[in-house]
């Protein structure tokens, strides 16, 4: 799966009954919101309890932007939930710690470390293994 607009790329790296893991890419602000949230919303909303974002590829954010990660972050945790980023660069790291954000959006390095913060019996296999409809 993904989908984007022009300016914005949500792309399904892998998933399982409890979580998911996608990669975001381009710019997060106004332009896009209607539409992240739109996309993580539908797969809470399958049941997903956690998400991991991969936000190496996300290559602007402001504070709309932050405003759907925070509001991803409610959703969840009121499904007993998580939202933990991966490889957030230096830019949007510097906008959670300016807002202090850094607690309620956790960010690990890499997806695998994120992962680790999840039981195990509700993260997905990880490295994913490849689709065969790629081949």
């Amino acid at each position: 799966m993904s989908t984007q607009t022009h300016r914005l790329t949500i792309s399904r790296i892998t998933d399982c009954e409890h979580c998911a893991v996608l990669r975001i890419s381009g710019e997060l602000d106004q332009s896009c919101e209607e539409y992240f949230l739109g996309t993580l919303a539908s797969i809470v909303d399958a049941g997903r309890r956690h998400v991991v974002l991969d936000v190496t590829a996300l290559v602007f954010c402001d504070s709309r932007g932050l405003n759907c990660l925070l509001a991803i972050r409610w959703l969840l945790k009121r499904r007993d939930g998580r939202i933990i980023l991966a490889g957030a660069g230096r830019r949007l790291s510097e906008l959670l710690a300016l807002t202090g954000s850094t607690e309620l959006l956790p960010v690990r390095r890499t997806v695998g470390l994120a992962l680790l913060e999840l039981p195990e019996a509700e993260r997905p296999v990880w490295p994913p293994e490849p689709d065969p409809d790629d081949k």
